[in-house]
């Protein structure tokens, strides 16, 4: 239902659950698909196999988004500082990593992922977590307008073992 003329928008709620094993035949479809493939760079299989590790890691949180209890998005949540040599350890302690991707394309563009992670940031914030980073692809333009939209600011350019990255970051206390 869209929101008389001159009214705001209602907030979005999304809700988080762990991965489950009955997840990945979906998770499959959204790592095939073009707009995830694009930035996936390992190949289904071999995304497959990492999330299906970081379902049993306690260095990362592997989740299924929902809205309105349909799943929408992988979001992932990572602490850099319990994993050996991870780039982004000189982030200040408590710092959680997150990774994001919309699994429907007709879900992009509409602002679902940067209320994903302003909503999922704050439940971070609220548990105590200083600062959350996240690192697109210096080329993925469309995910980098989402994260400023929600919040983040350009730290600079790193190399992860992805490749190069652009590490951007939200502070608790610039939260409202």
């Amino acid at each position: 239902m869209l929101p008389e003329p001159g009214q705001p928008e209602p907030e979005r709620r999304y809700s988080f659950r762990a991965v489950t094993e009955g997840d990945l035949p979906l998770l499959r479809r959204w790592l095939e698909a073009p707009h995830v493939a694009e930035w996936w760079t390992d190949g289904t299989e071999a995304s497959l196999a990492s999330i299906r590790e970081a379902m049993d890691s306690v260095s990362v949180e592997p989740l299924i988004v929902e809205l309105d209890g349909r799943p929408i998005a992988y979001l992932q949540a990572y602490d850099p500082h319990l994993e050996e040599d991870h780039p982004y350890a000189d982030q200040p302690f408590g710092t959680l990593g997150l990774d994001i991707s919309i699994g429907p394309a007709e879900l992009l563009g509409v602002g679902h992922g940067s209320a994903i992670l302003a909503q999922f940031a704050q439940d971070l914030f609220d548990e105590g977590a200083p600062r959350v980073v996240i690192d697109p692809d210096p080329k993925n333009h469309r995910a980098i307008r989402a994260y400023e939209k929600a919040g983040f600011r350009v730290l600079g350019e790193r190399t992860s073992q992805y490749g190069p990255a652009l590490l951007m970051a939200l502070d608790a206390d610039e939260e409202d």
